[in-house]
């Protein structure tokens, strides 16, 4: 009696771990596109918190979703470059927006690359 019941409460242990570890491996990617904004910012003051203090812009920006206001400087299949200093990533290729065009663009902030001095966001889309 004891044997079925080890048995049968390991069992239902594994079940439920393996329920609980398939959720979280297979659970769906956050969709940036349709979350609300923790930020609202130019390209330029994004940039100089990240040159003044990383640490400090990385608590406040990254793996958040915000709203970037700036001025196309380029644009590279899937890449646009606002103010020279943030390169935002999307999903497919996009048109071009225009260059020296104002623009206003909605992405996850991963982080600042301190090699090429600049801020980084992907899963953008243009507003």
């Amino acid at each position: 009696m004891k044997m079925k019941k080890r048995i049968i409460i390991t069992l239902v242990f594994l079940i439920g771990t393996g329920a609980l570890l398939y959720g979280f491996l297979y659970k769906e990617a956050r969709d940036v596109s349709n979350e609300a904004s923790a930020f609202t910012v130019t390209a330029k003051k994004l940039s100089d918190e990240y040159l003044a203090n990383t640490v400090h812009a990385d608590a406040k920006y990254l793996n958040k979703t915000i709203d970037l206001n700036g001025v196309v400087t380029d644009v590279k299949d899937s890449l646009v470059i606002i103010n020279h200093k943030v390169v935002c990533g999307f999903d497919t290729a996009i048109g071009n927006p225009g260059i020296n065009k104002n623009i206003t663009i909605k992405g996850r902030c991963i982080g600042f690359d301190e090699l090429f001095g600049e801020v980084k966001l992907d899963q953008c889309t243009i507003k």
